[in-house]
């Protein structure tokens, strides 16, 4: 992967992990149009998930630090109650990736078309979130568990997943701005759960000639990560997600009329 593609995919990466538009969705249709070789994909994805999952913490810094100065004070106070949600929300997605990695791997293969069909669903559903009223309640231990179904079925590349659990959220009638803020901090503990698991599972290959591009796409998305997930906690909080779903429609009827062009003409 020389370094202008690597650069390419680090923002669209950075930014689509944040705003709710799918960034697996994106990749995968920026792989296709970059044609990123399969063996360099594994560890650049790795790379740019590990830059937008430290911009993640950069933003939630005082948040994070929060929840562990009470986990490790073993009090039950506000902050390991919250802790605890986010754990819990964490369960389904793990099970479904430890049970289903291989077929949830085959998936990411170039599947236009279900990228498309997955896109148009993650406007349907950014769509309705914008329209909710009465979004004043706090995340319970139930809406974390559903929360966490979502996170689960935006394993699927197409399903945006900041877009379909800050979605569910809302729906569930959350308060958007604490519905933005655990849909960010529920996923850094997965993602670096992943990064571990493809690193000590021997999926890896590295040559001392993708230290640049990999440098550049790890900047690429923690910067753009680092805009991102400032810019979207402000748009969910202003109600602006049906912008979001236009985009997600549009690009998603491009993808499945990709297929269909290129199949029949």
């Amino acid at each position: 992967m020389d370094v202008i593609n690597a650069i390419i995919l680090g923002i669209i990466q950075g930014l689509t992990e944040f705003l709710p538009v799918s960034s697996s969705g994106h990749i995968e249709l920026g792989k296709v149009i970059l044609n990123a070789k399969p063996e360099e994909n594994i560890l650049f994805t790795v790379v740019v998930h590990f830059a937008t999952a430290l911009s993640t913490i950069v933003i939630f810094r005082k948040d994070i630090l929060e929840l562990f100065k009470g986990i490790f004070q073993f009090k039950w106070n506000e902050e390991s109650k919250f802790a605890a949600k986010v754990i819990i929300s964490m369960i389904p997605a793990a099970v479904i990736g430890i049970l289903y990695e291989d077929e949830l791997e085959a998936l990411f293969e170039g599947n236009i078309l279900l990228v498309g069909c997955m896109l148009i669903i993650t406007a349907i559903l950014l769509y309705f979130a914008d329209k909710a009223k009465n979004t004043t309640k706090n995340v319970s231990y139930v809406n974390a568990i559903i929360i966490g179904v979502a996170q689960a079925v935006a394993m699927l590349p197409g399903i945006s997943r900041s877009g379909a659990t800050i979605s569910t959220s809302v729906l569930l009638g959350n308060d958007k701005t604490k519905a933005a803020r655990f849909s960010f901090l529920m996923v850094v503990p997965l993602i670096f759960g992943k990064i571990a698991k493809d690193i000590f599972g021997g999926k890896l290959t590295f040559e001392s000639s993708d230290i640049i591009p990999l440098s550049a796409g790890f900047l690429a998305a923690f910067i753009a990560g680092l805009f991102a997930c400032t810019w979207m906690i402000n748009l969910v909080k202003k109600s602006k997600l049906t912008y979001f779903a236009i985009y997600c429609l549009v690009i998603g009827l491009i993808a499945i009329g990709y297929v269909v062009f290129q199949k029949y003409f």
